[in-house]
């Protein structure tokens, strides 16, 4: 188990993590989340020692790290991935680490087999693409079949494949007894893999309670109601007769209601006696993403800005006039049509753009009341090359001379 309690870090004026206390508890895979400058690597190197704590203490089964004996079989970690030699093979690398933790070569054999990497174990691990770093990564926190483990984003770069096996590993990890520590970006995956989840914001404790918990505890669910909505007139009077049953009615931009403060049942019972046909009715149920959203808006450090492109735009000189508009046509389809000139499937070769006369500020619009202009003539054809050998016939006196 993993317990901390008061851990406070602070890098000169700045507070990392401030009075921090919880428990991670074996058999249960516990979730780790907050928004990016939060403390969460700090807080997980201070579990391994890697950072002294200002004040506060956290440690390991009632040890600190540090005070560990043998702290390889006992906590494996996933902190950095790249965190390897470039110039060591996958098996190199693995086997430095289990001969400074006493642990036999044939372990290194036995964990490459598990996060498959057997194809690739004798190749530079500087060739090896960010998911197949994690798979190593995770290797190496596996290597001395610890009881304790500890990954920081540890599906970064896999394939669907690799999330997948990730997810069952610490389902199967902590079901064998062990306490699994996960830190994770992806709300959907830590909505199937963790059962408990510690929230931090700021560096301060925000949330220690299991997903269902923290789920309903920062979200509103309600019902999905939908009258016909050719007869708007039925969507008002169900709304009326929702309202005083003592339900809160919203309407959603696609027509549907979005009825809080009744069940289901009763939202039917209320839509019969008013008479009043349904098209839908289905209860909606909000996300661990709405829910972190919602609790996390106000811990949020480094947020964009609404216009991507503020900022980015060059000052306009004064005087310049914007090109003119070319309305869209209209096309059947998905996709719209390509610029002209660059479409390299259309019939014949495209055509050069005309481009207006230098010193204009925009494209010279004809004049309708000029006269039409006589259509051009075609191009001579080029004058058929002639060998070097064989002078040309002379055509007048001047050139014969």
């Amino acid at each position: 188990m993993i317990e901390a309690v008061g851990l406070t870090k602070r890098y000169g004026a700045k507070t990392a993590v401030h009075n921090l206390s919880f428990q991670v508890r074996p058999g249960t895979v516990t979730g780790f989340l907050g928004p990016n400058g939060s403390g969460k690597s700090t807080t997980m190197r201070m579990i391994l020692g890697l950072d002294r704590p200002t004040s506060g203490h956290v440690t390991i089964g009632g040890h600190p790290f540090r005070g560990l004996p043998n702290a390889p079989r006992q906590v494996g970690a996933l902190l950095d991935a790249k965190a390897v030699h470039g110039g060591r093979s996958a098996r190199s690398h693995l086997l430095s680490l289990a001969q400074l933790a006493g642990i036999p070569a044939r372990r290194v054999d036995e964990v490459l087999g598990v996060v498959g990497l057997q194809q690739v174990a004798k190749q530079r691990s500087k060739g090896f693409s960010l998911g197949m770093g994690q798979r190593l990564g995770i290797a190496a926190a596996l290597l001395g079949d610890p009881q304790v483990l500890l990954f920081d984003e540890p599906v970064n770069g896999l394939d669907p494949e690799g999330i997948l096996w990730v997810r069952n590993l610490m389902k199967q990890l902590a079901a064998e007894g062990r306490t699994v520590f996960v830190s994770s970006h992806l709300m959907s995956e830590m909505a199937v893999t963790a059962e408990h989840l510690i929230v931090i914001g700021r560096g301060q404790l925000l949330a220690d309670m299991s997903v269902k918990d923290f789920i309903s505890h920062n979200s509103a669910d309600f019902a999905r109601v939908r009258a016909p909505g050719t007869d708007p007139a039925q969507r008002e009077k169900l709304t009326s007769a929702l309202t005083e049953a003592g339900g809160q009615v919203l309407p959603e931009p696609d027509g549907a209601l979005r009825v809080t403060g009744l069940p289901l049942p009763r939202i039917s019972e209320v839509a019969h006696e008013a008479d009043v046909r349904l098209w839908e009715l289905s209860p909606h149920q909000a996300s661990l993403e709405e829910a972190y959203m919602r609790m996390t808006q106000g811990a949020v450090d480094y947020r964009s800005t609404a216009d991507q492109k503020a900022g980015l735009q060059p000052a306009v000189p004064p005087g310049y006039a914007p090109p003119p508009v070319i309305p869209d046509v209209p096309q059947q389809g998905w996709y719209a049509p390509p610029p002209p000139g660059q479409n390299p499937y259309a019939a014949g070769p495209p055509q050069a753009p005309v481009h207006p006369p230098l010193g204009s500020d925009a494209v010279r619009q004809p004049d309708p009341q000029a006269p039409a202009r006589p259509a051009p003539r075609p191009p001579a054809a080029p004058p058929v090359p002639q060998a070097p050998d064989t002078p040309a016939a002379p055509t007048t006196p001047e050139d014969a001379r």
